[in-house]
């Protein structure tokens, strides 16, 4: 299981995720309280690192722009916020080069429709909760016992696909969210936070040790 620090807002945290063993950095540019400009985002990623990849979220924009950003940034992983239909996904894929994770935001314990489209296009899926007006970081779990039968039968369809996991992630509960859906990659960004896009080194730190907790029950 591989670790997402979403988020980030200031290079010091994106410095300390990766001392902490993070493999992914997140910087927001989709809106809300964490939102950054491209060039905020470089300077809050830092420079290109063999040790973490780079992701940014995307909301409305278009996908030539969100093309022209990923090489800008030098991403690896592009995340989709908005509603980017699955030939959207497939020419972000062929144009960039880059892994692409579209959101499935979920209310209750089905999946969405558009869930097993929009993973056949990327092969990857990032799950979170669906909050009216909100593109993530709400710090809402999902309901993982209930979603256990769905998500068997997602990757019954797609093999292989993806599964980043989002929403309300922090150490409490990740062994549990761990054990029940067993995702690829854990994305968490308001768990480790003392404000809106500023990290708790120590909650951080607790994630971290948490996820190495879980990786010693395998």
């Amino acid at each position: 299981m591989l670790i997402k620090i979403c988020g980030l807002t200031r290079q010091s945290d994106a410095n300390l995720a990766e001392s902490l063993g993070a493999h992914y950095l997140g910087a927001i540019l989709a809106g809300g309280p964490r939102h950054l400009t491209p060039d905020q985002a470089m300077q809050v990623l830092g420079p290109r690192r063999h040790t973490v990849l780079r992701v940014a979220v995307f909301g409305t924009q278009s996908r030539t722009e969100i093309a022209q950003i990923a090489e800008q940034l030098a991403l690896d992983v592009v995340q989709l916020h908005g509603d980017q239909s699955a030939e959207d996904i497939e020419w972000l894929l062929s144009r960039t080069g880059r892994e692409v994770w579209p959101v499935v935001r979920v209310a209750g314990t089905e999946l969405p429709p558009e869930t097993v489209e929009r993973a056949q296009a990327a092969r990857a899926v990032l799950l979170d909760a669906k909050v009216v007006g909100q593109l993530g970081g709400t710090g809402v779990a999902l309901d993982w016992q209930g979603l256990q039968g769905e998500l068997a039968a997602l990757r019954e369809r797609v093999p292989g696909v993806r599964v980043v996991l989002a929403g309300g992630l922090n150490a409490t509960n990740l062994l549990t969210a761990r054990g029940l859906l067993n995702p690829d990659v854990v994305d968490v960004s308001s768990g480790v936070e003392l404000a809106p896009g500023i990290k708790n080194p120590v909650a951080l730190e607790a994630f971290m040790n948490a996820a190495r907790t879980t990786a010693n029950h395998d």
